[in-house]
């Protein structure tokens, strides 16, 4: 079944046929017109200004539907969504700890099995809850081969605890627990790889997906969602107040990170690499390090700056090469031709 035919299907399911043009002018629909009837995760809430995450939950819950239930683990999401006694959600929600919205949510939809409801079950968690506290439980739930799709919110570290460094933190990036100075120039060790990780599950599907291409985070929120089985989305989420930048600059964080090759956009089917988003014009590591003050130590007078510039160049020129993500020209699939938000939350081109 084609992605368009599996599209279709679940607009039909959910009432979520996009709006057309108007009949007199020939007008297309404004962004917010053409926005979906249903939200499952509404403003009003007490995300930072600027947030990734709250950007990510939202794009995510607007093509999901509402006959899906949610766990979520412990984090921001879940702080900022649910200050008692008010909650953001318009949809069956359920607090779990760290370390298990992967095994809650895989209660959920063996409960759901049991009465015969084919209702959706999504597991949310941050970089911390997933990569770390909680990868245990989510191995076991793709190895159970349950119907849920866990979408993992990745800004790089713990920040609802105080910006504790994670598995998923950069190389060379500074956090309260990996601080730059005369020992070290910041974390050590290498971001995880997770993704390939979880492909080796050999699950129907895992991608990357990021805050700064809409529209291909939503195709392939919906993609998994026409999914029986277990599937596998992390956003790449920045966080204004871990990553020092201004809030204003959070998609254009997000892409450059895209767009230099340090986060790959990649789609996997039973652990082959079945789909990239080819970057059009490379950048320099360097474009995307220097709008954030958790990598402001690599430009100053430290000998050892230049060498963890250079370190991290050569990861995303590995990713590059690794993924085959040079395009072979312009394509309208590709970083340059991708829609892209911009302030006014109208699609844009390359910034």
């Amino acid at each position: 079944m084609s992605d368009e035919t599996r599209l279709t299907e679940l607009r039909q399911k959910f009432g979520r046929q996009p709006a057309a043009p108007d009949e007199t002018t020939g007008a297309e629909p404004t962004p917010r017109e053409a926005q979906p009837r249903f939200r499952g995760l509404e403003s009003g809430h007490r995300a930072c200004q600027g947030c990734g995450e709250a950007l990510a939950a939202r794009l995510v819950m607007e093509c999901a539907g509402p006959d899906v239930m949610v766990a979520n683990a412990t984090g921001c999401l879940e702080v900022f969504t649910t200050a008692w006694p008010e909650s953001a959600w318009r949809v069956p929600w359920a607090h779990s700890l760290f370390e298990n919205a992967a095994a809650v949510a895989s209660g959920m939809e063996a409960a759901m099995k049991a009465r015969g409801r084919n209702t959706k079950v999504l597991a949310f968690g941050g970089d911390g809850g997933t990569y770390d506290i909680g990868f245990q439980a989510l191995s076991g739930m793709l190895e159970r081969y349950h119907n849920v799709l866990y979408v993992c919110y990745d800004n790089e570290a713990y920040m609802n605890t105080g910006i504790q460094r994670s598995s998923s933190t950069p190389h060379a990036a500074t956090t309260t627990t990996s601080p730059a100075g005369r020992e070290r120039m910041g974390k050590r060790h290498l971001k995880k790889d997770l993704l390939s990780i979880i492909a080796a599950h050999h699950i129907p599907y895992a991608a990357s997906a990021s805050v700064a291409f809409p529209q291909d985070l939503q195709r392939k929120v919906r993609y998994a969602m026409g999914i029986d089985g277990p599937t596998f989305l992390v956003v790449h989420s920045p966080c204004p107040l871990g990553w020092r930048h201004e809030s204003r600059l959070t998609i254009n964080v997000a892409r450059r990170a895209v767009e230099c090759g340090l986060f790959p956009l990649v789609e996997l089917e039973r652990g082959s690499l079945t789909n990239v988003m080819p970057i059009r014009d490379q950048r320099p590591v360097t474009d995307y390090l220097q709008l954030q003050g958790r990598f402001a130590h690599l430009f100053g007078d430290d000998p050892r700056a230049q060498q963890k510039r250079d370190h991290l160049q050569a990861l995303a020129d590995y990713n590059v090469q690794v993924y085959g993500l040079t395009g072979a020209g312009p394509d309208p699939a590709d970083t340059g031709g991708a829609a892209a938000v911009g302030r006014s939350g109208v699609a844009a081109g390359r910034r």
